[in-house]
């Protein structure tokens, strides 16, 4: 699919399967079924309904969309864990939870529980713990259905 994509744009970027396409910007332009998750940043949009629906699997890719179109969440925040041990689910969620809802209160300068969005958010697991991965993706959704725009 991205040979196509990129012959009809004509001078496309050459961008590996894994990765967001996206402008000289950064932002996204071309959805991408299978985003390494590794290669998502703050303010990228997601269609992640069905890998939000399986909390606690692990994630292989995610599906990146621009965030001028519908799309489930968007990325509002990267958590850095620290430690040399894998904490545990409970000790990253009690990390993660208040981190993520702080940045959605400063994206939308609203507190939380007065906006219509919820947050939830990609933790390492185990495994990628083990291989120096100790990011949290901090995802913003609204429960009523898709959102349109950037929430930023």
């Amino acid at each position: 699919m991205l040979l196509s994509i990129a012959a009809l744009a004509g001078c496309g970027p050459i961008v590996p399967a894994d990765q967001p396409i996206r402008d000289d910007d950064g932002v996204i332009i071309e959805p991408n079924p299978s985003t390494d998750p590794f290669a998502i940043v703050v303010g990228d949009c997601l269609d992640d309904a069905l890998a939000a629906s399986d909390a606690g699997t692990e994630v292989q890719t995610l599906p990146t969309v621009p965030c001028e179109g519908p799309h489930d969440s968007e990325v509002i925040a990267s958590l850095t864990l620290r430690g040399t041990t894998y904490p545990g689910a409970e000790a990253i969620a009690a990390e993660a939870d208040p981190g993520c809802i702080a940045a959605l209160e400063r994206l939308v300068g609203q507190p939380y529980l007065e906006t219509p969005y919820d947050v939830s958010y990609y933790a390492p697991t185990e495994l990628s713990w083990a291989e120096g991965d100790r990011e949290v993706l901090c995802v913003a959704y609204d429960p009523a259905g898709p959102l349109t725009a950037p929430l930023g």
